[in-house]
């Protein structure tokens, strides 16, 4: 199977409801397969807030940075591949939804919509992965007598929250397509890492797994977290939780900076580093059809830098 790389691309996508996000150095483009089987375009110019603000781009400070950037984005684009499920696969709009739109026009509900769906995104694995684990090993300080064998009994229970997550979700037939989705954008990166020309046929020979993604990352959040929160370590169960939450930066802007590191180089260390990463992407990827490719390759045609090499990691 191919998989040598040529290069690394600063390039990197997003698996969307019948469709893919392509982020690369100068713009980003979403193309999404139509009921009737046309593509759906659009694409825009990035605009980083650290452009704006460079120390934004200072290392650990980019990585939580990084992470709500591609959270905001991540829910546009999916919105805007929702537009296009056919209206007998669609949920009927609620009363709220309704009333919103009525009192606040379509931009704006759009907007708040938006709004509320990034605050869901964040607050959801926040409490999930997070929370709950620490007040779950909270409940067992009686037994366990002990801060360390606390926080090692709350990362395993995240873990085993966290593998047990994406093993139902993948079941899910719905989600199961996206997965096939995710498996196109990485073989579609990785051939254009090999210096292959984007047609289907090449791509279809690439791996599903690829070492800088997103899953992988989220695993590494998990196992820096039994680290960082171990660190500090408090009886409160209140004070506990607020400890957490002030330490989750810290704990994504390590998980960055290491997740770029595995990637970056090619030696018997960091494939090791990276391994449980790539295995989870047996659970959050699947094989694609040739037109889930088609797709794929088009949206990372948008995002290609005029000046060849221009997104080298």
């Amino acid at each position: 199977m191919a998989e040598k790389q040529q290069f690394r691309t600063m390039i990197g996508g997003q698996a969307l409801i019948e469709g893919i996000m392509m982020r690369g150095p100068q713009k980003s483009a979403i193309v999404v397969r139509k009921p009737d089987g046309e593509f759906a375009t659009k694409e825009r110019e990035n605009k980083l807030i650290k452009e704006r603000y460079p120390v934004l781009g200072l290392p650990l400070i980019r990585g939580t940075v990084t992470f709500f950037e591609s959270m905001k984005d991540g829910i546009s684009a999916l919105t805007y591949s929702a537009e296009f499920i056919p209206e007998e696969e669609a949920e009927e709009p609620s009363k709220f939804d309704k009333w919103i739109e009525e009192k606040l026009g379509n931009e704006r509900a759009e907007k708040i919509a938006m709004g509320i769906a990034l605050v869901i995104g964040i607050l959801l694995p926040v409490g999930l992965f997070i929370l709950l684990p620490t007040l779950i090993a909270g409940l067992l300080d009686g037994i366990t007598g002990s801060g360390i064998v606390r926080n090692l009994i709350e990362g395993a229970i995240r873990i085993a929250i966290f593998l047990g997550y994406l093993f139902l979700v993948s079941r899910m037939k719905d989600i199961k397509r996206v997965f096939m989705y995710h498996g196109a954008e990485h073989k579609t990166i990785s051939c254009y890492e090999a210096g292959e020309e984007l047609i289907v046929e090449n791509v279809r020979k690439f791996s599903k797994h690829h070492p800088r993604c997103g899953t992988s990352f989220l695993f590494v959040v998990m196992v820096v977290s039994i680290i960082v929160f171990s660190v500090v370590s408090w009886s409160n169960p209140v004070i506990r939780v607020v400890l957490r939450l002030a330490l989750l930066p810290v704990v994504v802007g390590i998980s960055y900076e290491f997740n770029r590191l595995v990637g970056r180089y090619d030696n018997p260390v960091t494939k090791f580093l990276r391994a449980p990463g790539m295995w989870l992407q047996r659970l959050t990827t699947s094989e694609p059809d040739d037109s889930m490719m088609e797709v794929a390759i088009e949206a990372l045609k948008m995002v290609l830098p005029e000046e060849k090499g221009a997104d080298r990691w």
